[in-house]
């Protein structure tokens, strides 16, 4: 019997979010964008393995798309590795949330998407406000990280979903025998991509990984957890539920990374933290709509 699609999307939050844990505990080893971009690295290495997209049929606008949404893809990763080095986990999945609700107000027609970006806002504030005031310069760095990371997950989605459409229009116009990128091969160039933009400012740095095969099993570990296992869980339950039980389960993520934090890195939000994380959670309650293969939560 298969798992229901609320237990999947339990399983993928701490998947992905106890590779960010873990990640964490490696910032000590290597600076924090070094481990982002093992991550990407070794994510595309796997992906590659997995999908082998040289056997699909590509045109040039397919491999733009797909290295322009991994180059986006890159950028958030390094960002949100940058922030969660000084911010809480739960904290910075809540604030970054805020990307993806904007793009929803922007896009959206209703209502709910003109409060949601409204009461996003107001969590945000009420989380940077609980930083601000305990963290000092660390805190400053951390949120102007987050806010970026924020702004490449809303290009992100909207990247995503170009390429999405791009892989239905290739598969639709390509030979059986040779059908165009679905979304999970495009994300393998894509991550590819984005490992090799990175590489000649970030590689520098991984040398320890090289010589410590411990430490290589862990970025391996971060890349299987926080990025193959999400996607494909992901994959799995947009087929399964409604846009709007897609909505409720993804507001679970803040929550998630909030609790992995408090159980993993003894991040335990209090007062204004929980009010802020209430408040992104309504938002994306609010404003969550079913996004299309290749838009998935990544971070």
């Amino acid at each position: 019997m298969p798992l229901p699609a609320p237990a999947l999307f339990a399983v993928s939050g701490l998947a992905q979010y106890g590779g960010a844990a873990l990640a964490v505990a490696l910032f000590a080893v290597m600076p924090s964008p070094t481990v982002a971009w093992l991550r990407i690295a070794a994510s595309a290495l796997v992906l590659l393995a997995w999908r082998r997209p040289w056997r699909a049929r590509w045109t040039r606008a397919d491999l733009a798309a797909a290295a322009a949404f991994g180059v986006v893809l890159a950028a958030m990763n390094v960002s949100f590795y940058v922030a969660i080095d000084v911010l809480p986990l739960g904290t910075a999945v809540a604030i970054e949330f805020l990307g993806p609700v904007a793009v929803a107000a922007v896009t959206g027609r209703t209502w709910r998407e003109r409060l949601g970006i409204v009461v996003a806002a107001a969590g945000v504030v009420a989380l940077a406000g609980v930083e601000l005031s305990t963290g000092g310069e660390d805190s400053v760095r951390g949120l102007v990280a987050i806010g970026i990371a924020a702004a490449c997950w809303a290009g992100y989605i909207l990247l995503g979903r170009r390429v999405a459409q791009g892989a239905r229009r290739s598969a639709a116009a390509a030979p059986a025998e040779r059908p165009g990128p679905d979304g999970i091969t495009s994300l393998a160039v894509g991550m590819t991509a984005g490992a090799l933009v990175g590489a000649p400012f970030l590689a520098g740095a991984a040398a320890p990984v090289l010589g410590d095969a411990a430490l290589a099993a862990a970025v391996l570990g971060i890349a299987v957890l926080s990025s193959v296992v999400p996607y494909a869980i992901e994959q799995v339950v947009l087929r399964r539920v409604t846009a709007a039980t897609f909505a409720v389960l993804l507001a679970m993520l803040p929550a998630t990374a909030a609790v992995v934090g408090a159980v993993a890195l003894r991040q335990w939000p209090h007062g204004w933290e929980v009010v802020g994380l209430a408040c992104v959670t309504a938002a994306i309650v609010l404003t969550a709509t079913r996004r299309a293969p290749g838009a998935a939560e990544p971070a």
